[in-house]
């Protein structure tokens, strides 16, 4: 490359922002991931079904990617990498092995929303001009920003003296909850002394870090399909089997799962869809539904319990239905003894004003499985969340970082990971000082 990443890191993140690709889409965004790999120069790179076994990918579009392809094609992408995620088998790992010393994963997420992003001249990516190009979709998380720190830190540690090898996943469908399970179970995932996950914002202000998340919710997206049978609504109503009718009886009766005395639990209907006309007896109701736990446990609780509804109801109306769990993730805490060395590495780190060891997620992140995999090899895991202004919440329209805490994460990361080389190996011992 022309330039260093780490004196780029603005225009780098804005060439990110400008090309959002939705989950198992991201081919474009992969090729130019590949592109500043290879200009760092790693000792392996490993792209798509290089990186993870496809059978393990989870919330897969039914719909046909290929236009998300070709548009890649149009943007100028490289022809080889696409061949090579063509179908959906986005994303890449890269690996420097640099002797002897600790195996330290990194995890950083790829994919975009589908949002339209704000044209208002008071949004920031639309004044200075690297709003997002493709209608309907939209950086709204700020995964543009991660994986800018995600090639920053490789290069920072590529161009050091470290020794140990280090592994960064650029995970796609983060999400739709699709991509941390195949990252997870891949060759590369094994062995991992200690992770790394990031994220920026979650309302956390410029110049503050959460050295490791607690409590992440335990979540799974099920989709349910109910068939019945049509008929004449005025003429013989009574000649149908009525799958509206059965899809409004399992929400009511999902929304009525008894909460567990075990901790905290959730359930959601936020799609629903039956009919073709007012006077025809519904044929077929789709349903798009999550249910979310404290723990992994509470979380399987709650997804039986709304598989259970949706048959229930059906079969009470005469219909059969098929329900589908699209995705899933667990619950994984950070480790106190990991938390405790990005807290102090962060303390020192330029720009840096509060460090705060821990606190509550509250949402779901599919971080959790690589997390889950390297706890359980006997490594440490911790997700990090370094702090920046965001005028509005993730997920919306006018989204947007600070892009002075693009230095920050890059910062914070390369000095974990220097301090973790020093350090190594950290006791799971230490979790209890």
């Amino acid at each position: 490359m022309s330039e260093p990443i780490q004196d780029r890191l603005v225009t780098v993140r804005r060439r990110f922002h400008r090309h959002p690709e939705p989950a198992w889409r991201e081919y474009l965004t992969t090729a130019r991931l590949v592109e500043e790999i290879r200009g760092i120069g790693v000792d392996e790179l490993a792209v798509g079904p290089n990186a993870y076994d496809p059978a393990d990918r989870m919330a897969v579009p039914d719909e046909d990617t290929e236009p998300w392809l070709e548009r890649a094609r149009e943007r100028g992408a490289d022809e080889a990498v696409l061949e090579r995620v063509a179908g959906g088998t986005t994303g890449a790992i890269a690996t420097l092995e640099r002797g002897e010393g600790p195996a330290i994963g990194l995890r950083v997420d790829i994919d975009g929303l589908f949002i339209e992003e704000s044209a208002d001249a008071e949004h920031a990516p639309a004044a200075e001009g690297f709003r997002s190009e493709i209608d309907g979709t939209m950086h709204a998380c700020g995964h543009d920003a991660h994986m800018t720190w995600g090639l920053a830190a490789l290069e920072a540690i590529a161009e050091s003296d470290f020794s140990g090898r280090l592994v960064v996943f650029f995970q796609p469908a983060e999400e739709t909850g699709g991509g941390g399970c195949p990252m997870a179970k891949s060759e590369y995932a094994a062995d991992l002394d200690y992770l790394l996950a990031i994220h920026v914002g979650l309302d956390h202000p410029t110049g503050e870090v959460v050295a490791g998340i607690e409590k992440p919710l335990a979540m799974c997206h099920v989709d349910a399909t109910i068939e019945g049978t049509s008929a004449h609504a005025g003429k013989a109503p009574n000649e149908g089997d009525n799958a509206m009718h059965a899809m409004g009886t399992a929400i009511e009766t999902a929304y009525g799962i008894p909460r567990h005395s075990d901790g905290m639990t959730r359930v959601n209907v936020g799609k629903a869809e039956a009919g073709t006309a007012s006077n025809v007896v519904a044929e077929e109701a789709h349903m798009e539904c999550e249910a979310r736990g404290e723990t992994t446990e509470l979380m399987e609780y709650m997804k039986r319990r709304l598989e259970r509804a949706v048959r229930s109801a059906a079969t009470m109306h005469g219909c059969t239905a098929e329900v589908d769990v699209v995705s899933e993730s667990p619950r994984a805490d950070s480790d106190p003894a990991l938390r405790e060395i990005v807290g102090e590495v962060a303390s020192g780190v330029a720009g840096i004003e509060r460090v705060v060891p821990a606190a509550d997620f509250g949402a779901s992140e599919d971080a959790t499985f690589l997390m889950e995999r390297v706890q359980n090899d006997g490594g440490l895991a911790t997700y990090v969340i370094v702090g920046t202004d965001h005028p509005t919440s993730h997920h919306t329209p006018t989204f947007d970082v600070d892009e002075e805490s693009l230095e920050h994460g890059v910062s914070v990361l390369v000095e974990t990971i220097r301090e973790l080389e020093r350090r190594h190996p950290v006791s799971r011992s230490e979790e209890e000082g």
